[in-house]
């Protein structure tokens, strides 16, 4: 008995390009031959290994069942025995063995299938049956040659062990890795679930644009470009609030987004350049409606995505059915013992800060101390699902201020594992105290660089003068979510196609 298998670990480059070139010989010998797989545009499936195993899961031993299908997949592993082979066929849902007779298929399609390579795609018909040993099986009367694979897949064990050459290569990762293909069926399950909720609860999808003219006098960097037709600078959007809050003011009570997010920013293992948000807008209710909805929302995703409410994440476990709430600074005051209720001025919250050695501006405010310091102190220590609430004003500029305390806004992140997953607000309503908010933002950055382009988004004002209802609103991260629920470590682990360093 011989037998074919995926390339051993230390195959040398000088070797995986010989069998590069012999496949090719092999490929050409068919077109030579009139059996060119490429010219072949389908084939007839009708059924997957994963439903077959289900389907015929009762059958004995040596059990035949008479019924005929036609699958298609990649070849795994071959395993050639004389007159009779086996082989391993991976389609979207699974793998199942495949069972060739020389007497069943004809000496010419048998010859053929011997020449096949492990990576070539195949169209396989025949009968269900279960073997001696036990394994549901197709017994083939038909093998297809579908596409040729010119290259050597990597050794399944060993050879696709490089993160960084599975980030690059994700094809060949979910290839010889079927298991991360999992993760990118929950996260089409988890955005499923999502549109449902929103859906159920009388939200609408939409869509925003993603090129805008101007850049707004946000803290994130865009990606510019220029529209030649305009002769103008353009800019991939770093959010898709102020166009979802056009809508609710043109008359759209709740509105959502998926939405595609540009930001010229670093990359680490929770920030890619290029991710996935949504944002969603209510009218007539206000951050503590956006906080009711956020842990509905979670323990539902929870249940169904991973069937119960405490799940694990990187060696912890996440108890989704209790979340804590705080405001800013009771969290403070919680995990530094500084109290900003304590602070007189300014003056003394700079004097707290430089005591806990903790660097903030020499004109810093209060409010600024204090979200330095939750920065430093408190973050760390958020691991079970923890609502923080009540933001200084000075960090909030779209938020709504607390008619109780106006250094204070209405608006909440939400944190798990020590990273913020979410952000909410009572939204500002108010186009004089927003117009000046804006222009302060603005001015800042001009400030601390002359050269910054940004500018006050004066349609959005002119919007808000019409009238913007009483309002919530809130925008997460999908992919830091996806991370979550399905226990991944990176962002990259849970794009398909995370943005790489060239390698020239």
């Amino acid at each position: 008995m011989s037998e074919e298998k995926n390339l051993p670990q230390q195959e040398t480059q000088e070797e995986v390009n010989e069998q590069i070139r012999v496949r090719r010989e092999k490929l050409a010998a068919l077109q030579a031959d009139g059996r060119d797989p490429f010219t072949l545009t389908s084939y007839p499936v009708d059924h997957y290994a994963a439903g077959i195993k289900e389907q015929y899961a009762s059958l004995e031993p040596e059990q035949e069942t008479g019924v005929t299908v036609c699958i298609a997949g990649r070849m795994m592993s071959k395993r050639v025995m004389g007159k009779a082979s086996f082989a391993d066929l991976r389609d979207n849902s699974g793998h199942i063995q495949l069972y060739v007779r020389r007497d069943m298929v004809g000496d010419e399609e048998y010859a053929a299938f011997k020449k096949m390579d492990i990576g070539d795609v195949a169209g396989i018909k025949g009968e269900i049956f279960r073997t001696k040993m036990g394994e549901i099986s197709i017994k083939a009367s038909e093998v297809v040659l579908l596409a040729k694979s010119l290259r050597p897949l990597p050794e399944k064990f060993h050879g696709l062990k490089d993160q960084e050459l599975r980030y690059r290569q994700r094809y060949l990762d979910l290839m010889v890795n079927p298991e991360v293909k999992d993760t990118f069926f929950k996260r089409s399950q988890i955005l499923r679930e999502i549109r449902d909720y929103l859906d159920s609860r009388g939200f609408l999808e939409v869509d925003t644009p993603i090129l805008l003219p101007l850049e707004i006098g946000a803290s994130a960097r865009p990606f510019v470009t220029h529209h030649n037709t305009l002769d103008m600078d353009m800019y991939l959007r770093i959010e898709t609030e102020l166009n979802l809050k056009r809508l609710i003011v043109g008359g759209f009570d709740k509105v959502y987004e998926v939405g595609r997010i540009f930001r010229n920013e670093g990359m680490d293992t929770k920030h890619n350049p290029e991710f996935t948000t949504i944002e969603l807008y209510q009218a007539y209710t206000d951050y503590m409606g956006m906080m009711d909805l956020v842990e509905e929302l979670y323990k539902r995703l929870a249940q169904n995505i991973c069937g119960s409410l405490t799940i694990p994440y990187q060696g912890k476990t996440i108890d989704m059915s209790h979340w804590e709430r705080m405001t800013m600074a009771e969290a403070v005051k919680k995990y530094s013992g500084c109290d900003y209720d304590s602070w007189a001025s300014d003056e003394d919250a700079r004097a707290a800060a430089k005591e806990k050695n903790v660097e903030v501006p020499a004109d810093a405010t209060k409010g600024t101390v204090l979200v330095e310091l939750f920065d430093a102190f408190v973050e760390e220590n958020l691991i079970q699902p923890t609502f923080i609430y009540d933001y200084p004003v000075e960090n909030s500029p779209l938020a709504k201020r607390k008619a109780s305390n106006p250094a204070f806004t209405e608006r909440f992140e939400y944190f798990i594992n020590a990273m913020e997953f979410g952000n909410a607000f009572s939204e500002l309503n108010d186009p004089i105290d927003q117009k000046e908010r804006f222009e302060r933002q603005v001015a800042a950055r001009k400030a601390q660089n002359p050269a910054d382009t940004s500018q006050v988004d004066y349609d959005y004002i002119n919007a808000l003068e019409y009238g913007l209802p009483p309002t919530g609103g809130l925008g997460f991260g999908l992919d830091r979510l996806v991370m979550l629920l399905t226990d991944s470590a990176s962002i990259r682990d849970v794009l398909l196609f995370p943005t790489m360093k060239p390698l020239d």
